[in-house]
C-alpha cells in the first residue's frame, strides 16, 4: 500500500481508482468551460440591454415601445 492509501484508510476515507478520479476531473472541466460560457453569455446579454435602454430601445422595466401586446 503506498501512503496515501495508508492515510485514506487511517481515516476511514473512500479510496477512488485513478480511472474515477481522471473521470471527474474531465467532467469539472467540461463544468467550468460551460460555466464560463454562461458567464460570457450574461456579460454580452447585459451589455446589449444597456445599449437598448440608452438608445431608448426598451423601457427600464424591460418591455418594448412597440406595444403589441393584448
Amino acid at each position: 500500500m503506498d501512503d496515501a492509501t495508508d492515510k485514506s484508510l487511517k481515516k476511514n476515507e473512500r479510496v477512488v481508482p485513478e480511472s474515477e478520479v481522471k473521470e471527474m476531473q474531465k467532467r469539472i472541466k467540461e463544468l467550468e468551460r460551460l460555466a464560463g460560457k454562461q458567464a460570457m453569455t450574461i456579460d454580452i446579454l447585459q451589455e446589449a440591454v444597456k445599449i437598448a435602454r440608452e438608445k431608448k430601445w426598451i423601457s427600464q422595466d424591460g418591455s418594448s415601445k412597440k406595444g403589441g401586446g393584448k
